[in-house]
């Protein structure tokens, strides 16, 4: 009786305390999983919308589905556009602003359709064989251009089309390589690239603008925006490498071309032996914009905005001086001037810039901004912002005011029953007496008068950082949430922090890099009474796998470890990598030529001090850092009676993407924390 009588009370309490109902929670996986993805937003012509993506994760179909919502710029209730059951996404507007074209899988294979906003059904525009993606629209709304794949010595769609059959038909599934850069990423090469083809928007025959045998957009180094009309629409610039010695996986020389849009008028427009890419045309068409590294062969060096004059035929840098990388470039389209973003430490930050070097204004730092496009009066900004505690929503920036407003609420109702921490920076003094920036994390429903263990992401990249972002995979909410403080510290080689700082970690992995991570542990240690000292773990993904290793060979001050897709033996490496720039940049030379860097900073010569715990997980599909790093990694532990578990994923690449494996990822990673943590 006494027992109803109190369940009764609790039953009347939750109706009459909706604060009780609605208590707040830590993120799980499956809040994590239900997060939608909000990307690429698209102004229409008049200013009055903006089209955008919205990707739904599907754990029970082990996929994820995409499709198009349109939102009043003014803001309002968003509207969605697309309901098939397959992928819509790279949603553009049409110059009437009549149409929307886009990509869709609905028919089998991605293909351009392209949809009505007055109402109707949306129609196919290709039928390409080996399906077609990435398409934009001319000025003049006349013609569209698109990417497809396709064997280069094939003469038309139809031969394309036969061979790509004969492939697919053909039980010898052999293959015979000549060259390197036979495999990328991921993906075996099969003979095929990526052209640029436009075609009428009325339909009709595709004209192939990039021949060759090459690919648009390069196959490694590109940008977001490799590809653009003029605004006459008589010419197509685009990004492709042409370089030799990319057959030896050795070229980072990227240039921009241009052609009619009858493909019968190719030309080379920048000679640089570095790296050239995002353009973007001025409004009256007397210029291209686009970026430039200075160093050949180094895949890290700062981006420099760039003006190509189209009438004069010569280049010049508006920002020679600037110790940041130019990101995303896009012209004002009522006044002669240039807004782009730029890395600023842990943030993305927007700025612009007349026609003459030295003249950088900074409108916006702090942020993390993204996809940015500018309303066509110029005086408002559309642009993706995410923060570590917040994943990414299309929010408008007032250029004049720089006031910042949110356009789209699209996760708010479960964001608003979710305990995240926000960020927290701070700074110190790493090697060499520099100082070292790095972000933390504290658990949810954080009470400072308790002791809580530490959990020290390490990014990857090297030359990388962590950023104020929701991140998809190595989310430090997510390592915060069983209750734990999550640091992240952007150490020597880090981006965002000049271009000698991101230099310095070449040749030179093991070292300042790892010195600053000590460093960055003693000061939290000394700094926050919260940290339990004697609870301590790392875990990183790629270069921040091997920092793993690295520290396995150097430290017992962790409990545990976590190495994901970790450089294990750099001599091996080099062997099996596909990108052999990266390597011989960063060891300055081959394995032969320079034997004392790839032994010096290889954490497989100093297996005999392997000791503390640690999971290895890594995928067969990862031609970056091949599985065979995991594999030695994980026979080491073994060998040296170290308490080891390898996570082994057949059908994943250097990432995790599908929703059931990124379910076991997260499990397999927080259990294996909490045996050693919770302890």
């Amino acid at each position: 009786m006494k027992r109803t009588l109190a369940l009764s009370v609790a039953v009347l309490l939750l109706l009459i305390s909706p604060g009780l109902s609605a208590q707040k929670k830590p993120l799980t996986f499956e809040d994590f999983i239900r997060i939608k993805r909000v990307a690429d937003p698209q102004v229409s012509p008049d200013g009055t919308q903006v089209a955008y993506v919205v990707t739904e994760m599907d754990h029970e179909r082990n996929s994820s589905n995409s499709d198009i919502w349109v939102i009043p710029f003014k803001g309002g209730e968003a509207r969605r556009l697309t309901t098939s059951p397959k992928s819509d996404s790279h949603p553009r507007w049409s110059p009437d602003g009549k149409t929307l074209a886009f990509t869709s899988s609905r028919s089998g294979t991605p293909q351009i359709w392209l949809l009505g906003l007055d109402g109707g059904e949306a129609r196919q525009l290709t039928r390409i064989a080996a399906g077609a993606s990435g398409v934009e629209w001319s000025p003049s709304g006349t013609h569209l251009v698109f990417l497809s794949s396709v064997f280069p010595d094939a003469p038309d769609a139809e031969s394309n089309a036969r061979m790509l059959k004969q492939q697919a038909e053909d039980p010898v599934k052999a293959q015979i390589f000549n060259q390197l850069l036979f495999r990328h990423w991921n993906s075996w090469r099969d003979g095929r690239r990526s052209h640029l083809f436009v075609i009428p928007a009325a339909g009709g025959e595709a004209v192939d603008v990039s021949p060759g045998d090459f690919d648009t957009p390069p196959t490694s180094l590109g940008s977001t925006q490799d590809y653009a009309f003029s605004p006459d629409g008589t010419e197509i610039a685009f990004v492709r490498n042409i370089d030799p010695d990319l057959r030896k996986g050795l070229g980072t020389n990227n240039d921009v071309f241009t052609n009619s849009l009858d493909g019968k008028n190719l030309k080379q427009i920048t000679d640089n032996r570095a790296n050239d890419n995002g353009i973007a045309y001025s409004p009256d068409g007397r210029f291209l914009a686009y970026r430039a590294m200075a160093q050949p062969g180094f895949e890290a060096d700062r981006y420099q905005l760039m003006l190509f004059d189209r009438k004069e035929g010569t280049s010049r840098s508006l920002t020679p001086d600037a110790d940041f990388s130019v990101g995303d470039i896009f012209w004002d389209p009522e006044d002669i001037q240039i807004f782009f973003t730029y890395q600023d430490r842990a943030w993305n930050g927007l700025a612009k810039t007349g026609l003459e070097p030295g003249c950088v204004l900074y409108l916006a730092k702090e942020h993390m901004i993204g996809s940015p496009r500018l309303t066509p009066d110029g005086e408002t900004m559309v642009f993706m912002r995410q923060a570590i505690d917040s994943p990414p929503e299309v929010f408008v920036l007032d250029i004049g005011s720089l006031d910042v407003s949110q356009l789209t609420h699209t996760n708010d109702a479960l964001l608003e029953t979710l305990e995240m921490g926000p960020l927290e920076d701070f700074s110190f003094q790493g090697a060499q007496g520099e100082s070292i920036h790095g972000l933390l994390v504290k658990p949810p429903f954080f009470d400072p008068s308790r002791k809580y263990p530490l959990v020290m992401l390490i990014h990857g990249g090297p030359q990388g950082a962590w950023m104020d972002n929701f991140h998809f995979r190595w989310n430090a909410q997510m390592f915060a949430a069983p209750g734990y403080v999550v640091a992240m510290i952007n150490f020597h080689g880090s981006t965002g922090y000049g271009q000698e700082f991101t230099d310095s970690i070449s040749g030179d992995w093991g070292g300042k890099p790892y010195v600053d991570l000590e460093k960055g542990l003693d000061y939290l240690l000394d700094q926050y009474d919260f940290i339990d000292a004697d609870h301590l773990s790392a875990a990183g993904a790629s270069y921040g796998g091997y920092m793993i290793n690295w520290i396995e060979g150097r430290s017992n001050r962790y409990r545990c470890l976590i190495s994901h897709a970790g450089v294990f033996d750099l001599k091996s490496m080099h062997g099996a990598t596909e990108e052999l720039w990266f390597p011989e940049w960063e060891f300055r030379g081959t394995p032969w030529t320079s034997p004392e860097q790839y032994t010096k900073w290889s954490p497989s010569a100093f297996v005999r001090d392997f000791e503390t715990p640690c999971l290895v997980i890594h995928g067969q599909l990862d031609f970056r850092v091949p599985v065979t790093q995991g594999f030695q990694l994980f026979t080491a532990l073994q060998r040296q009676d170290v308490p080891s578990k390898l996570l082994y994923f057949p059908d994943e690449g250097h990432f995790i993407s599908k929703p059931r494996n990124a379910e076991l990822w997260w499990r397999t990673m927080l259990d294996w924390l909490a045996h050693y943590l919770k302890k």
